[in-house]
């Protein structure tokens, strides 16, 4: 995953925003790396309608829906923290782990993340101010 995380897809202390509002924002940074199209960011919005993507654990993983795979160019990761958190339904997230996977490298993505992640880890992630702590967890 080091290959496709580095450090200019991670944004550390953003303001609190609404969980549509983290989503676009991690889609948008998606499409300013060029991992995907401006078309996957409305499709994370949809994906996150059916089936929410917070992991429960302070941080959310947002992706785009199935039909979105014609929209991602390459495999990609972004990460934004929001050290005072964004209310994804009846908990707190401060990671938003917006990922584009290309063929089915989403899934291999999605459990690195949930391996790497414990409440623990996010804890000490909420309030970093170094995108190198971020950069040796995934490595």
């Amino acid at each position: 995953m080091s290959n496709i995380l580095v450090k200019e897809n991670i944004v550390l202390g953003l303001d609190s925003v609404s969980r549509e509002e983290s989503i676009v924002l991690a889609g948008k940074k998606l499409v300013e790396r060029g991992y995907v199209n401006e078309g996957y960011v409305d499709a994370m919005l949809e994906r996150e309608k059916t089936m929410s993507t917070n992991m429960g654990l302070g941080f959310a993983i947002p992706h785009g829906v199935n039909e979105a795979k014609k929209e991602i160019k390459e495999s990609g990761i972004v990460i934004l923290q929001f050290p005072n958190g964004v209310e994804y339904g009846d908990s707190t997230v401060y990671l938003v782990i917006g990922i584009a996977g290309k063929d089915n490298e989403h899934l291999d993505i999605l459990s690195k993340i949930a391996i790497s992640l414990d409440d623990e880890l996010v804890e000490k992630l909420k309030d970093s101010t170094d995108v190198n702590d971020f950069l040796n967890i995934f490595a």
